[in-house]
């Protein structure tokens, strides 16, 4: 799969992207016999995912992970979803950022920094200094500072308390996931989807669906506005995104208001709570973000 045939397929118009979707939906149920599950975050991609599977599948079960990082109205909306299934991870943030540290930059940089930190490995720790032969894997120049702040950094995060939970669940039920994953999320994403050359991924460690994956995020307004679905409030609050309320991967890329000054104004008491008692505002003042409301942009 080379980067121009995505680009092709993500400027294909909408019923063209539902047909490709379907399709290997179909393609994954089959596999799996109906032993399939529906990762549901309660955000706009999952809700999506929920109604095209289910338009397909009505009985297939939807497993959403009650982090408690997620923002209220996600919850709320979560609980009108019928054969929702709810799992909790083994460890709070609080102690997952004590014990491995905070999510920043992104994933890349964080895992670099942790690595750095940590690892026994010589050649390792020169790779994220240096890079290997290539030029690939070290820590740009921009982020090389945060190898010495004073607070732990990685990018475990995600691993412990919404991977492990979804695994656990696989392990324990057989059921492969169907994930709303797009590639025009992240490079990370865009990486994946390169080098699995589609949606579907059957022999890999964890196989998994991301059927869509070719879909761009005006193709999901375009989707709810069509089958007028519902979908959680907090979107029209002036979120664009609803991950992990305290996460701060990509918040330095965001313009004003960041995600962090719209939380005081709309959840002020979990904005306090991340500033000042889990130790956001330091690690945000590290990297220069300003985290205190500008009454200006309101």
């Amino acid at each position: 799969m080379e980067v121009w045939e995505l680009k092709q397929r993500q400027s294909l118009p909408l019923e063209a992207k539902m047909k490709l979707s379907l399709s290997r939906i179909r393609e994954w149920y089959d596999h799996w016999e109906g032993n399939v599950y529906i990762s549901f975050s309660g955000g706009k991609d999952s809700t999506v995912l929920l109604h095209l599977v289910r338009n397909l599948y009505p009985r297939v079960p939807a497993v959403f992970v009650n982090t408690g990082l997620e923002y209220p109205e996600i919850v709320k909306f979560v609980k009108t979803a019928d054969n929702v299934i709810w799992l909790k991870p083994k460890m709070n943030f609080k102690d997952v950022i004590e014990k491995y540290g905070y999510p920043v930059v992104s994933k890349e940089v964080a895992r670099g920094i942790y690595q750095i930190r940590n690892t026994k490995s010589e050649k390792l720790r020169n790779i994220r200094l240096h890079g290997d032969s290539k030029g690939n894997g070290k820590i740009s120049n921009k982020w090389r500072f945060l190898i010495n702040v004073p607070f732990k950094i990685s990018d475990y995060c995600c691993d412990v308390m919404k991977k492990r939970p979804f695994k656990i669940y696989e392990k324990e039920t057989g059921n492969k996931p169907i994930i709303g994953m797009m590639a025009s999320d992240s490079r990370g994403r865009l990486r994946v989807y390169i080098k699995n050359s589609g949606c579907n991924t059957f022999d890999t460690t964890r196989p998994m669906s991301n059927p869509l994956m070719v879909w761009l995020e005006k193709d999901i307004w375009e989707y709810i506005r069509k089958y007028n679905i519902p979908y959680s409030s907090i979107y029209d609050m002036g979120y664009h995104g609803t991950g992990c309320m305290f996460c701060m991967f990509g918040v330095h890329l965001e313009e004003k208001p960041n995600r962090f000054q719209l939380m005081e104004q709309t959840h002020p008491k979990l904005y306090s709570y991340c500033m000042n008692k889990l130790g956001c505002k330091e690690v945000l003042d590290y990297i220069g973000i300003k985290n205190l409301i500008d009454k200006t942009l309101f």
